[in-house]
């Protein structure tokens, strides 16, 4: 039944009649912010642009396709003069312009047969249109170190990536594939990136906020900002001891997303014994801090720069330790000497020694249980180090609640994680 579902599907698609009207719908939906923002064209100009693309790429024609897409580009031209004229702000016009000329080039992916393609640039162009006013208050609130950040991330993205060499790589003992390494590198910066525009926007409301969120940002910037501010008001250590706990369960979450999410799909298979000890963790968190505190208490947490190469450079060293380390104490000693490096290792950075499993798994140097029990480790690793951290805080009953907690969500993943093995 699903091979002949898939079959009717690819039949439909192949119909020139479907894709007209494929390409007239995502013509109507490009044009309906338009008109909801009372510009001079709106969905009906969108749609036939989007027609028009369509049937000259049918056609075939490549002078009617030239002439279409010209005849766009005056039409925009046109668009902006009038705006002018109106007094209208350029940019709107401008905006209307290019939005006509992408409408016109939907329509010739979807005649070309690259439906899929159309789709996705239609949806993001029409949240580029609906999200004006959030993207520009965004961009205008940059400061000059935020967006070298942003500058910096592109080129580790955009650049870098290119350059290296496609396929495994063998260093010494260890096989590594530098493109994988590279991605889970950009991933883990990514992350932090996304977090600190959501802790900048929302200014730190509430719990979820405060502590999730920031805990993918920077977990020790999470339990530095709950220790000062149980020091000064020693009333919300429960909040405190939430936010902490939300922390652990946004590490235990990432490193769950990279270990699975960079092993599907590979000849070896995904890690999936990771997901129910880590599970445990984000779900027992979750709970805790759910059912001891407020979660519409605010409390803003200072985060440095969202992207740094300082950063990206420590994780690299973490990295570099554990895929190196790991796999020559692992020839000397055996697992257990994999099993150090990943626990010392996971006391700086859990994320890193996730990666440095994955890509040590993938490349055959680690079994799928040995990488999984050190995904594991760096995990326990991190929780720790947390609980550690409040030892520091003057409120010693704030420390114990943290150390407890701690305590039982590591025993509830390891337990977890010998039933899962059994």
């Amino acid at each position: 039944m699903a091979g002949l579902h898939d079959a009717i599907v690819s039949t439909s698609l192949d119909s020139n009649v479907v894709r007209v009207i494929i390409a007239g719908a995502l013509g109507l939906f490009l044009g309906l912010e338009r008109e909801w923002s009372h510009k001079s064209a709106g969905i009906r100009t969108f749609t036939l642009v989007s027609l028009l693309g369509a049937v000259f790429t049918i056609v075939d024609r490549d002078v009617l396709l030239f002439l279409g897409g010209l005849l766009v580009i005056v039409q925009g031209v046109l668009l902006a003069v009038q705006g002018l004229l109106t007094d209208e702000s350029e940019g709107l016009s401008l905006t209307t312009s290019v939005s006509m000329l992408v409408t016109f080039g939907v329509g010739v992916l979807v005649a070309e047969g690259y439906v899929i393609v159309g789709v996705t640039v239609a949806v993001v162009s029409s949240l580029l249109l609906v999200l004006k006013r959030e993207l520009h208050s965004f961009a205008w609130g940059l400061s000059r170190e935020e967006l070298r950040s942003a500058g910096e991330f592109a080129i580790l993205a955009f650049v870098v990536y290119p350059l290296l060499p496609t396929g495994d790589v063998r260093m010494g003992s260890v096989t590594v594939n530098p493109r994988l390494v590279w991605t889970m590198v950009v991933t883990v910066a990514a992350i932090g990136m996304v977090n600190y525009v959501l802790i900048e926007t929302y200014d730190g409301r509430g719990i979820a906020v405060t502590g999730f969120f920031g805990g993918l940002a920077s977990s020790t910037a999470v339990v530095g900002t709950m220790l000062d501010h149980v020091r000064q008001h020693p009333e919300s250590a429960s909040y405190g001891v939430a936010a902490i706990l939300l922390a652990d369960a946004a590490m235990a979450l990432r490193n769950l997303v990279i270990a699975v999410a960079f092993t599907f799909g590979t000849p070896r298979g995904p890690l999936v014994g990771v997901v129910v000890p880590l599970g445990v963790v984000v779900v027992g968190s979750v709970v805790v801090a759910a059912s001891t505190a407020d979660w519409s208490e605010q409390v803003d947490i200072d985060l440095e720069s969202p992207f740094s190469l300082r950063n990206v450079l420590g994780f690299g060293a973490i990295f570099a330790l554990v895929v190196l380390g790991g796999a020559v104490t692992q020839e000397q000693f055996g697992q257990t000497g994999f099993y150090v490096t990943a626990l010392l290792s996971g006391l700086v950075s859990s994320a890193g020694v996730t990666a440095s499993a994955v890509t040590l798994y993938t490349g055959g140097n680690l079994e799928g249980p040995t990488a999984v029990f050190g995904v594991l480790l760096a995990t326990a690793s991190s929780v720790f180090v947390k609980a550690a951290l409040t030892a520091s805080a003057p409120d010693r009953a704030f420390a114990y609640r943290v150390a407890v907690w701690s305590a039982v969500l590591l025993v509830g993943a390891g337990a977890a994680a010998l039933v899962v093995a059994v």
